[in-house]
């Protein structure tokens, strides 16, 4: 597919929403985004589709010595993965993985309690649950926010980015029902290369856009 950048995030949410459609005024469907870049993605989808926005959590967990570098993810509700290749060839021991678990974990309990105000988590059975990131690199983080949500029994997960590599997304469609990427440029390089503004989003702009979230549903 050719080279594409989006103006932002926001412009990169409207154009994915049309590739969501079929999912336009339900009752049963719900945007849960990945903050905090997930986030104004979802919100425009969200808007175009008439459908409710939350988040969900999730935190890379990161080699103790090297901390960009994954070993593994925390979702929401607890739910984590291992990637055990990396944490045998760093020679992580189970205690080091251990103690950053603990420490995201916690950063992800902070995270979603101030996203949420006090607001419950949606429940999601029998839900169509639409999750939405700006974009994918590998999908690990992606992949344990659909193994967490499906332990909640939703009717269908459907994984909407706005850019990703093929490869990450093929893998994805072998555990969740259906994967929109918009754009898979050959080669990819990186998210970030495919936005000409791809700013750091702050817990404020996050909450803000979750706020305005609420009010167009209560609107609606």
């Amino acid at each position: 597919m050719a080279w594409y950048r989006f103006k932002d995030r926001r412009e990169a949410g409207r154009s994915l929403a049309t590739s969501l459609d079929a999912y336009a005024d339900r009752g049963d469907a719900i945007v849960m985004a990945l903050p905090r870049g997930g986030v104004p993605v979802g919100y425009e989808v969200a808007r175009a589709i008439k459908s409710p926005l939350d988040v969900f959590v999730v935190r890379k967990i990161g080699v103790p010595s090297h901390r960009e570098l994954a070993m593994g993810a925390v979702a929401s509700g607890g739910a984590y993965t291992v990637n055990r290749e990396v944490v045998a060839a760093l020679g992580v021991t189970s205690a080091e993985f251990l103690a950053t678990l603990q420490t995201e974990f916690e950063e992800l309990r902070r995270r979603e309690a101030l996203y949420r105000q006090g607001r419950a988590r949606p429940d999601l059975t029998e839900k169509i649950v639409i999750l939405v990131d700006d974009g994918l690199a590998t999908g690990s983080s992606m992949r344990v926010a659909i193994e967490a949500i499906l332990a909640h029994q939703p009717a269908k997960v459907v994984v909407a980015v706005p850019v990703a590599p093929r490869e990450a997304c093929e893998e994805l469609r072998q555990i969740a029902a259906e994967v929109v990427c918009a754009h898979m440029p050959e080669p990819f390089i990186a998210v970030g290369a495919h936005y000409r503004d791809f700013g750091q989003i702050g817990d404020l702009e996050v909450g803000e856009l979750l706020e305005k979230g609420r009010s167009t549903e209560a609107a609606a």
